[in-house]
C-alpha cells in the first residue's frame, strides 16, 4: 500500500460471490462458501497488519434461510468448524471476536460455540472481528425498537429521551464504531439489508472480485479507492 495512505478504522464486508466462483469452475457451491471461509481468515490478518482496527463481515443473513436446504445445512456445518478454526485464529492473533446477529434461530450447539468464542477472545487487544450470522439490518432495527418500547412499557424511558444514541446503545453493534469503508464483491451494488443503520455516512467500495479470490491486494485497492474519497458529513469535510 501506498506510503501516506488513511486506513480506515473500521471496514465491512458483504461477502459475495462464494457460489458463482465455484460454478466457474464447475464445483458445488458449497466448495465455494469453503473457500470464502479460508479467505476471510486470510483477510482478518492482513487487515490488521495494515492497521484497520474493526472488521466486520456479512456470513449469513436473516434471508439465507430461504436458500436450498441442503445448501443452509451445509452452510451450518461449516459454521459449525468455523467456530472452533476461528478460536484458534483469534489466540494466535490476538483477535477480538464478536458475533452480530439473531442467535435464537441457530441451533444450541452453535448459539454454545459462539459463547464460548467471544468469551475466550473478549479481552484481545488485536483485531476486532465481527461475523454477522442470522443478521438483517431491518431485524435488528425491529428488535432495537422492541427492547425500547419495552422499557417505556415499564416506565423506564420516556419517548423525550430516545436519542440516537439510546438506538445505538440496543444495536448489536453497540460500543462499536460506525464503519468508514463498505466493500462488496462480485459486482453486486447494493447493501442487501446490512447495517442500514450504521453505513449512513460509510463510503461503499463495490469490485467485480469474487469473495474467494479476494487478496491482500485487492483489499490495498479498496483502501486506495477510500482514500480519493471527499468525506463529508453533513457537509462538513472530515
Amino acid at each position: 500500500m501506498k506510503e501516506g495512505m488513511t486506513v480506515p478504522n473500521h471496514v465491512a464486508i458483504i461477502l459475495d460471490g462464494n457460489g458463482r466462483w465455484a460454478k466457474s469452475k464447475g464445483m458445488p457451491r458449497n466448495y465455494g462458501h469453503v473457500q470464502g471461509a479460508k479467505t476471510v481468515e486470510v483477510i482478518c490478518e492482513e487487515a490488521y497488519r495494515m492497521g484497520i482496527q474493526y472488521l466486520t463481515v456479512y456470513a449469513f443473513s436473516t434471508e439465507n434461510w430461504n436458500r436450498p436446504e441442503d445448501e443452509v445445512n451445509a452452510l451450518m456445518g461449516l459454521l459449525r468448524n468455523y467456530m472452533k478454526t476461528c478460536l484458534k485464529t483469534a489466540a494466535k492473533n490476538n483477535m477480538c471476536v464478536r458475533i452480530i446477529g439473531d442467535k435464537t434461530r441457530l441451533d444450541e450447539d452453535i448459539r454454545k460455540r459462539m459463547e464460548q468464542l467471544e468469551q475466550a477472545t473478549k479481552d484481545n487487544t488485536g483485531l476486532h472481528f465481527q461475523i454477522a450470522i442470522n443478521y438483517g439490518g431491518r431485524d435488528e432495527i425491529v428488535r432495537a425498537v422492541k427492547r425500547l418500547a419495552g422499557e417505556a412499557a415499564e416506565g423506564k424511558l420516556s419517548a423525550e429521551e430516545i436519542t440516537e444514541d439510546t438506538v445505538n446503545a440496543v444495536l448489536d453493534t453497540q460500543g462499536l464504531p460506525d464503519p468508514d469503508l463498505l466493500i462488496r464483491t462480485c459486482n453486486e451494488q447494493r447493501i442487501s439489508n446490512f447495517l442500514l443503520w450504521q453505513l449512513a455516512y460509510t463510503e461503499l467500495y463495490f469490485t467485480p472480485v469474487a469473495w474467494p479470490d479476494f487478496s491482500k491486494e485487492e483489499l490495498e485497492k479498496a483502501v486506495e479507492a477510500y482514500n480519493k474519497r471527499d468525506r463529508r458529513y453533513g457537509m462538513v469535510k472530515e
